[in-house]
Order: structure tokens, then C-alpha cells, then sequence
């Protein structure tokens, strides 16, 4: 277990556990920063885990002149398919054309900017296609003639949000989860911030500076537990996504465009399935409470079935989510869609006072540029004299030969031939070369443990118990894997069983 004193001294205490708040706690402390981060629930329980799961530029962002942002994001995912080749690949977009909602030429120009905007090493450039020849037509309507293929990135969201703690921690930060942020004063340049554990006591730290990276509850962040009156207005928006079974054979994935002028994705999901989505609505509310309305099914179900020969209904679908995307509040921006999902970060630096960063807006996929432009900003304050560093090094696991997985796969499965295949990819693709620590010299499926869910043996949950900080069944099955679809309720009873005799994970202790 993690623990801290009263009075423990940091360079940063960063507040909340999701991408940015992660992302900034393993830049701050590859620079050579004492780190704190703190998070109230799992890392990556709110909205780092409810995304579309893409590593994107935003293609649809140029219809609304993001040139900047989409140029920055396409930058990014080169980064990140080199520093992550394990949990982020390429991926490969069919949009068919629907002459009724875009000219074929619209499509084309937006593509060539799409190609060209930012140097690329990983993927092939977009084409046309006739969908009647094409595998991707198959599942289709007769009436779909044309497309065209572009390609992007996948991402195994909740996982970067971990292996950025991950790192972070190696190299000398503090993770606590489940540990409430209660309040922070300023005193004397330094702060001092209470901090408090789930069922243990009140314990305060210092800190010479806090980054706010609290998501959709920032701005509460700032007046509630902050105090501060002035600050950046964010719009709360709800996105939600379906999981149905396969909708088809191949592997690539779908862009539809909707009569409304909003874009739906149907991707390849955990082999045998498809995930859809995602909506765009404004939202009201506690960001923990959010969770997916009838309309929003019946508007994702109708998205598909104006494509696909095979329609879904409500019925079909067998697990779905929902997430608050906390977007800058922009005045003329009527449509949810419109509004950006570039940041703003937020410096505060009295005369004479410790400094107060908030992280604003963003999206996952340039969560490492804002990392470091945060860090930027208080390179001065802080006295930092490390320059940036995180746009070369791989993220744990990453560290494949060339950066090729298929190769790193042929490899370990050929090394561990009694691992079943489907197994030995998801151990290389979740796990990368750390993989081998969760096999920890096994030899034998026996040598695994008990299997205590549908694919899940104990030697991996023990290893997410030890190394990640999983405290939970919802922890192991939804964040750290994507078992919970494969899971049973028999299954997870046996999971929290067998939780309720190890030890959780940090957590703040006297």
C-alpha cells in the first residue's frame, strides 16, 4: 500500500485520474518533479473510458475550419503509434457516399487535407472505392455504390490512462486512487491540500503547485474545492455508444454521415462484436450519473440501419455507455458538434503565491501535447530545468522491436506455445512486452490459477491487484480488460469472492 505522512512535501499535486491528469503527472515527473496525483475513484472511470476509442485527427473538424487542431491531433497520432504500438494500431475508415448529404468532391478535398496535413509514417493514404467490389460493401444497402477508405488509429482508451500512472509512478510519482481531494489553501508559496482515503482519516500535504485536471468537474473543482471565483466555462456534453454482436467479417471500420450533418462510427469491437457510436448532447447533471436514454439507442439504431442490409433494434444491443466531454463553452456554437475539443490550459501564478494549473477541453488523442505544454507553463514557476521528453519514449510495454506487433506477437506466442491464441494476443496487445511479467515464468495453463471469469485467470487479476491498481470487478473487466463482455454474473460473483481475500490496491492509509 501507498503511504503518505501529514506534511509530506511535493513539487506538484495534480487532481484527477484521467488521461490529462495522468498524462501530466508522468510528463511532471520525468522532469525530475516530486508528484502527487490523487483520484476519487479508479483512474479512468469517467470519461477516458467512454470514448470512441480513437487515436484521430477529427476529420469532421475541418468542416468547421479546425485546421490547427486537426493538424496538431494527426501529429500526435504518429507520436502515439510509435510509443504505444501495443495498445494503439492502425485502422482503416469506409465512408460511403451519399450524394443527398455531400458532394463527392467535398469528400475528396477533405481527405487530401485529411492526407497531407501532417507528415505520415504508419498509414496509406485515402482512396476511392467501388463498395460493389469492395469487402466493406457486402454488409451494406444495394444502393451504396461509391466510397472512400481513410485510415486513423485505435485505441485501448482505459489502458493509456494506466500505463501513463504506470510510468509515472517508475519514475518516482505517487497514484493514490479512491482518495477525495477535500480542499488547498495557499500558505507561505506552498500549498497545502487535504487530502482523504476511502475509510481512513484526513491527512494534509504540501505542495508548490496543483494542477487541476478534474475533467467535467474542473470548474466545480476550482469554486467548491478551490475557492476560486474566476475561471473558464466549460459545456458539458454527453456522448454515448452501443455494443452490439458483429455486424460484420472484415476489419475495417465505418464512417456514416447522418441527415443532421453529424457522423456516426460502426467499429470492430473485442472480436465479436461492434461498437457505434457516438451521440452529441448537451448535459445537466453530476458527470457520475451520466448513462444512455432510449432516444439516444433509437438514434444510433436508425444511424445503422439507413446503411446496413440487416437492421438492429433496441434488442440488439448488449452492452452500451456513456461519458461527459467537458468542451470550452463557445458563445456562437449552437450545435453540441460544433463546439471544439481543442484545450485551454489555465495558469494562475500570484505574485509571490504558489501556481494553480487548470486543463480545460482536450481530447485523447492530444493528451500528450497538452501534458507538456502544461508542463511548459510551469517550467518558469517551478524552476524546472529538464527539457520535454515524452514524445520519444515508449509508454511500458511499448517497447516492441521496430515498433511491429505482428512480429512481437509471432515471437511470444511462439515462446509461449501452450498459451490458446485468442489469449496470447490479448496478453500482447494489453501488456506489450510486459506481458511476460504477468506469466511471471508459467508454463502451463494450469500454472495460471483458477479461471474466475470467461478469460480472466487469477495470475492476471493478482497482476492488476499488484501493479495497476485495479480494487475492484468493474476495475479488472471494463477498464483494465474488456472481459466484462464475456463475463457472467455467476462469474462476477466469483470475481468479488476472490477480491474480498487480497489486498486492494494504494489507497491513502494512515
Amino acid at each position: 500500500m501507498t503511504q503518505i505522512r501529514d506534511s509530506e512535501k511535493y513539487d506538484l499535486v495534480v487532481v484527477g485520474g484521467g488521461i490529462n491528469g495522468a498524462g501530466i503527472a508522468r510528463d511532471a515527473a520525468g522532469r525530475g518533479l516530486r508528484v502527487l496525483l490523487c483520484e476519487k475513484n479508479d483512474l479512468a472511470e469517467h470519461t477516458s473510458s467512454a470514448s470512441t476509442k480513437l487515436v484521430h485527427g477529427g476529420l469532421r473538424y475541418l468542416e468547421y475550419y479546425e485546421f490547427s487542431l486537426v493538424r496538431k491531433a494527426l501529429r500526435e497520432r504518429e507520436v502515439l503509434l510509435k510509443v504505444a504500438p501495443h495498445i494503439i494500431w492502425p485502422l482503416r475508415f469506409v465512408m460511403p457516399h451519399v450524394a443527398s448529404l455531400r458532394p463527392a468532391w467535398m469528400i475528396r478535398a477533405g481527405l487530401f487535407l485529411y492526407d497531407h496535413l501532417s507528415r505520415r509514417t504508419f498509414l496509406p493514404a485515402s482512396r476511392g472505392i467501388d463498395l460493389r467490389q469492395h469487402v466493406a460493401g457486402e454488409p451494406l444497402i444495394d444502393s451504396l455504390e461509391r466510397g472512400f477508405v481513410y485510415s486513423d488509429a485505435w485505441v485501448d482508451d482505459a489502458r493509456l490512462v494506466v500505463l501513463n500512472a504506470i510510468d509515472a509512478k517508475e519514475r518516482g510519482a505517487t497514484i493514490l486512487t479512491h482518495t477525495y481531494f477535500i480542499s488547498a489553501q495557499r500558505v507561505e508559496r506552498s500549498w497545502h491540500v487535504q487530502l482523504r482515503g476511502e475509510g481512513q482519516p484526513e491527512r494534509t500535504v504540501h505542495a508548490r503547485a496543483i494542477v487541476n485536471a478534474g475533467g467535467p468537474w474542473a470548474t466545480n473543482l476550482l469554486k467548491q474545492n478551490l475557492g476560486q471565483s474566476r475561471h473558464t466555462d466549460l459545456r458539458l456534453v454527453k456522448g454515448s455508444h452501443i455494443v452490439t454482436r458483429k455486424l460484420f467479417d472484415h476489419d475495417h471500420a465505418y464512417i456514416f454521415q447522418n441527415p443532421d450533418k453529424r457522423i456516426i462510427f460502426a467499429i470492430p469491437y473485442e472480436n465479436e462484436f461492434t461498437l457505434i457510436g457516438t451521440t452529441d448532447m448537451e448535459y445537466q447533471g453530476d458527470p457520475a450519473d451520466v448513462c444512455i436514454s432510449p432516444e439516444e439507442v433509437t438514434y444510433l439504431c436508425e444511424a445503422i440501419n439507413r446503411y446496413f442490409k440487416e437492421s438492429i433494434t433496441h434488442d440488439d444491443v448488449v452492452w452500451s455507455y456513456s461519458g461527459v466531454r467537458p468542451l470550452l463553452a463557445e458563445e456562437d456554437a449552437a450545435n453540441p458538434s460544433a463546439v471544439s475539443r481543442d484545450y485551454h490550459l489555465e495558469v494562475e501564478v500570484p505574485e509571490n503565491q504558489a501556481p494553480l494549473l487548470s486543463v480545460f477541453g482536450g481530447k485523447i488523442t492530444t493528451f500528450r501535447r497538452l501534458a507538456e505544454d502544461a508542463m511548459d507553463l510551469l517550467t518558469g514557476p517551478l524552476g524546472i530545468n529538464l527539457p520535454a521528453w515524452t514524445a520519444t519514449a515508449t509508454l511500458p510495454g511499448g517497447d516492441l522491436p521496430d515498433a511491429d506487433f505482428a512480429s512481437f506477437l509471432d515471437d511470444f506466442s511462439a515462446r509461449h506455445a501452450w498459451l490458446p491464441p485468442t489469449l496470447a494476443k490479448r496478453y500482447a496487445r494489453s501488456y506489450g512486452t510486459r506481458a511476460e511479467r504477468l506469466l511471471a515464468n508459467a508454463a502451463s495453463m494450469a500454472a495460471l490459477g483458477e479461471e474466475l471469469s470467461p478469460g480472466l485467470f487469477e495470475s492476471e487479476a493478482r497482476y492488476l491487484i499488484d501493479q495497476e491498481w485495479a480494487a475492484s470487478a468493474d476495475d479488472i473487466l471494463w477498464r483494465r480488460t474488456k472481459l466484462g463482455l464475456h463475463a457472467t454474473p455467476s462469474s462476477r460473483q466469483r470475481i468479488d469472492d476472490w477480491l474480498a481475500g487480497q489486498h486492494n490496491g494504494a489507497t491513502l492509509t494512515a
